[in-house]
C-alpha cells in the first residue's frame, strides 16, 4: 500500500527530533548538563540569546548590578600572560568569557572581542578567556595553545580544564560562550549567552571606563 504524504511527513519529523535530542547528549563530553547555543554569525548588535539591556547613552550607575563576581579557582595554567590568578590578570574593567576553542559561536564574537580589545585595552580593559572544554582534545592545554595562536586570541586566557569555574559560575545550566563584564568593585554589569549583543557589550565597557577618568 503507498504511504501517504501524511505520513511521510510525520516520520520525517519523528527522525529530525531524534536526531537534534542525539546532538544534544552527545555533544558534550560531561556527565551533567551542559548547552552551547547554535546559531549563524549575527550582524554587530543581534541579540541570539539572554542579555542585559543596555541603552548605548546610560552611564555606569545606570547599569544593572548582577551581583559580586564569583570566585576564580583551580585554573590550571595561563596563556598570554605572566599573571598567575584571576586578581594579577584583570584590570579596572574586565570581559569575562567562558568559551572553548571548538565551539563555532565562540569562535564568531572573536573578532568583536578583539575589536574591543584594540581599541580599549589602552584605556583599562581586560579580556580573560577562561577556556572551558566540550571535547577531550580541548582538554589539552597544547592544543589550547595552538589554536589560540591560529584564531588570534592576544588576551589571557585561563585554563580551567576542570571546568571548576565553568560550572561555578554558571549553575546547572551552562554555555558556551557565556560572556560577563566586570566593574573596578568586582560586581558583574553584564551577562550575555550566546552570539550577539555587541554593542550592549561595548556600551557597557564603555561607560564602565568612563568612570574611571
Amino acid at each position: 500500500m503507498p504511504t501517504s504524504p501524511s505520513r511521510v511527513a510525520a516520520a520525517v519529523a519523528v527522525v529530525a527530533a531524534v536526531a537534534i535530542v542525539g546532538w544534544t547528549l552527545l555533544s558534550s563530553d560531561d556527565s551533567e548538563p551542559v548547552t552551547a547555543v547554535p546559531s549563524p554569525r549575527p550582524t554587530a548588535g543581534a541579540d541570539l540569546g539572554p542579555s542585559t539591556s543596555i541603552e548605548p547613552s546610560l552611564t555606569a550607575a545606570e547599569l544593572p548590578d548582577l551581583g559580586a563576581v564569583p570566585e576564580i579557582v583551580d585554573i590550571s595554567g595561563w596563556l598570554n600572560t605572566s599573571g598567575e590568578s584571576f586578581d594579577e590578570v584583570r584590570r579596572e574593567v574586565t570581559i569575562v568569557q567562558f568559551w572553548t576553542f571548538g565551539c563555532s559561536n565562540c569562535k564568531a564574537t572573536l573578532p568583536y572581542l578583539q575589536d574591543l580589545y584594540a581599541t580599549r585595552h589602552d584605556a583599562g580593559l581586560e579580556i580573560i578567556g577562561i577556556h572551558a572544554h566540550e571535547f577531550d582534545r580541548e582538554r589539552v592545554p597544547e592544543n589550547v595553545a595552538t589554536a589560540v595562536a591560529d584564531l588570534g586570541v592576544t588576551w589571557p586566557v585561563a585554563l580551567d580544564t576542570d571546568k571548576t569555574n565553568f560550572r561555578a559560575w554558571q549553575g546547572s545550566r551552562r554555555f558556551w560562550p557565556r560572556t560577563y563584564v566586570i566593574d573596578s568593585q568586582n560586581r558583574v554589569r553584564f551577562d550575555h549567552i550566546g552570539e550577539g549583543a555587541y554593542d550592549e557589550l561595548a556600551a557597557t565597557v564603555d561607560a564602565l571606563l568612563a568612570e574611571l577618568s
